[in-house]
Formats: C-alpha cells, structure tokens, sequence
C-alpha cells in the first residue's frame, strides 16, 4: 500500500478506533493489560476493513496507533532512541534530531496542524500548563525530565513547532564525562572536592552546552546529610540525595494572574532550612536574592547561567541584579559577587558536536573596582582532525588556587600532581 493511502487508512482505523474504546475502563486496568486490549481491538478493526496488508503494514500500523493512544504519536520512535539528544519539530512535516552532535532529519511527520497541536496539549497538560492562543508558548517537560519547549500560531507562522531538550534515561557519572574527555580526571577531583567542601559554584556556558547535565553531576557530591532545595523554571534537576524538595515556577492563569516566579521561590526557600540551594538557570532579578543567599550561610549553593565566557558570567550576573531595581552601586553589586560565588565552569559545545569543559576559574576577590579571577584549568584547542574532531589539550595553568585552603579546613587534602598534568584530546 502507498505511504499517504496507508496514512489515510491509518487515520480511518484510528477514528473508528477512538469510537469503541471505553476510556472510562482503560483507566481502571494497568498500561500492559490496556496495551493489549487495544491492541486486539486495531486488529479486529483492520480484518473488517478487509484491506490486503503485508504483515509488517499491520505491524506499523498498531504501532503507531499504540502510541497516539498511550503515547505521543510520531514521537515515540524518537524518543525511544537514547542516541538522539534533541528532537526538533519545525512544523508537521519537517522533524530534525540532534545525534551524535549532529542535527539530520528523520522521516517523521504529523497529518496536519492539529495532529501536531494535539500531541502538544497531551505533553503540557500532564505537569498542569496549558498552550492556546491566548498562550501560545509554553515550557513543559516529559516523565524523564526533558525538557519542552512549544509555540503555536499566532506566533509560529508555519504552525506549532515543539522542541525537545532529551535527558536520557539516568544520570550521567562523573567517569562517564572523563571517559569521553569531556573534562580531566583532575578537573573532575578539584571540582568534587569543592562541592564536598561547600564551595559555591556558578556554571556557565551557550545553550546546548550541558550545563544541566554538570550540574547534575557535581549535586551528587553533595553529602547525604545536608537538606536541599532546588528552584527551576521547568524541573529537570536529577539529584542522587534524599533529603531534598524541588520547586518548579509557575505560568499565569488565563487572566493573566497567579504567575510564581523564581525569585519568589528563593525568598521562600529561604525559610524552608536549605543546607544549599540549587537554581537551575539564573536568570533574572532573582540574581540578588541568590548572591545574598550565598552570602548569609547558604554556601555551596551552585546555579547555571547563559554566557559565551567565566568573564561573561559575571558580567551578566551584574546586569541581572540591576534588574532587580535595588539602584545599588557597581562596586557594591562587584563585591557582593566575589564574595558569593568562588569558581565559575564555562562548559561549551564544540563544532564536532562534543561537549567540553573548557576552564575551571576562581574568583579572588577585588582589586579597586574590578573582579579579580584567574584560571585554574583550561582546554586549549589545537586544531581540527582529519575526522572533523577537535583536537586540543586539558592543562592546568600550574597556579594554586586560593580555595585550597578552604579545602584543607574541611579535611580535604588534594595532591601537587592535580595542577600539573596535561590530557591531550585527539
């Protein structure tokens, strides 16, 4: 059978379907003995039909029927791909995924418009958000904690597009990053060392960079003991730890009011008896609110922020406090900031696709009006293989940090050997 009169059967027998299904009944039995019916029910609908079919026609077809009805349609497939890290529908016949590094599209495709807005609303009304024209963009995420971010029309001219940042099926280990010379095992023991010693930690880098995914991996330093609280705009946080609460923002209603934001959060998780406080992205006026956190107690708290370099981080973090319409003085917002917050980690995605940490640097104070930094580690590019890899070194800038001290009143003592050895990346 052609590809479009399959598709156009398909949607036959979905309708059809949708009409003899008891919803109320499916719900009260689990998602196998559910599958199966279902599945008995499209077979016994495509014999009706009397259409000639290949038997691996029967078999897409109840597949893809399986998932419209429990799933999310021509998403499945994607998401059932470990090795796909982005999913990106520009509109209902133009679908890209990011593997390997790199974007290609796939044969997948929507039957219209509202197929495509459809698998959008199943997606947002399960974490309660709603996307409609009078909200026609929404930040949502999945079970696995990836991230989703859909526009409609009006705003999407070409009809609702929907990306999806993956998150894969667990936490990514701190060995899993060496192993794929994404950092140094000596930039990874420094940096493990300063969450156990509650170093604050401000991670930068571009979108796509795997700032999430660090901080993922640094959180599961922290000590069981401690109690933490993590604030994010959409939760995706995997922390390893117990004795933690996560609080996610909240949209506004339809009248445009109700909306919680993330300094609001902060200012309330302040009273919740935080160890650390993590925030998933800082972004805005809740800056202040962070720096003062770190200031008062709060020390080891750890957040992420957009920006191209360690310098640019802080740059940005200066303008956000502005937003918090405080009118406090440069040099005071300066020295708020190198009091609060110790090692900057810029993390960028390279050309090849991979994923690096490409410097370790520490904040030591002021010097007049200036913040003061210098690197510990970085990761020197050297050139491009023949490949297409990046190759390029981790070395260490040989200088001792400042916060070593810091680290030896907490009983951690790191050898010479860390600030000394070079890793080449081929």
């Amino acid at each position: 059978m052609e590809q479009l009169n399959l598709e156009s059967f398909k949607a036959d027998i979905h309708r059809t379907l949708i009409s003899r299904l008891d919803l109320e009944k499916l719900s009260r039995v689990n998602s196998t003995q559910a599958r199966q019916a279902v599945a008995g029910l499209v077979n016994e609908i495509v014999s009706e039909q009397k259409v000639p079919l290949s038997f691996e026609e029967q078999e897409k077809i109840q597949s893809d029927l399986l998932d419209e009805v429990f799933g999310l349609g021509p998403l499945e497939p994607l998401l059932k791909d470990s090795k796909i890290s982005d999913i990106l529908v520009n509109d209902k016949d133009h679908v890209f995924v990011e593997k390997g590094g790199r974007i290609q599209r796939v044969d997948t495709s929507f039957r219209d418009d509202r197929h495509l807005l459809q698998i959008i609303d199943r997606i947002v009304s399960r974490v309660g958000r709603r996307v409609d024209e009078s909200s026609p963009m929404v930040d949502a995420r999945l079970p696995d904690g990836s991230r989703v971010n859909a526009i409609i029309p009006p705003l999407a001219l070409d009809g609702p597009s929907i990306s999806i940042r993956r998150f894969g099926t667990g936490p990514v280990a701190a060995n899993q990053l060496v192993a794929l010379k994404s950092i140094s095992a000596e930039m990874m023991e420094v940096l493990a060392a300063a969450v156990r010693a509650r170093i604050t930690i401000l991670i930068s880098g571009g979108t796509g960079a795997g700032k999430t995914t660090f901080l993922n991996i640094l959180s599961s330093y922290i000590p069981q003991s401690e109690r933490i609280i993590t604030i994010e705009d959409a939760a995706e946080l995997q922390m390893a730890q117990e004795n933690i609460v996560r609080l996610e923002t909240r949209p506004p209603n339809v009248e445009g009011q109700g909306a919680i934001r993330q300094r609001q959060l902060l200012i309330n998780s302040l009273r919740m008896r935080p160890d650390r406080i993590i925030l998933g992205e800082v972004r805005g006026e809740e800056a202040f609110d962070m720096l003062q956190a770190m200031n008062t107690g709060h020390e080891g708290s750890m957040a992420t922020i957009h920006a191209n370099t360690t310098r640019d981080a802080l740059s940005r973090l200066e303008s956000m406090v502005a937003m918090s319409n405080l009118n406090l003085p440069e040099k005071t917002v300066r020295q708020q900031i190198s009091s609060a917050v110790t090692i900057v980690v810029q993390v960028s995605r390279l050309s090849d696709g991979t994923r690096k940490v490409m410097s370790v640097s520490e904040i030591v104070g002021m010097e007049e009006n200036v913040i003061s930094m210098q690197d510990i580690f970085t990761f020197q590019k050297k050139g491009i293989g023949p490949d297409g890899k990046v190759i390029g070194m981790f070395q260490p800038t040989h200088i001792r940090p400042k916060f070593l001290e810091r680290l030896r009143v907490s009983g951690i003592f790191l050898p010479p050997s860390l600030f000394e050895n070079v890793l080449e990346v081929n």
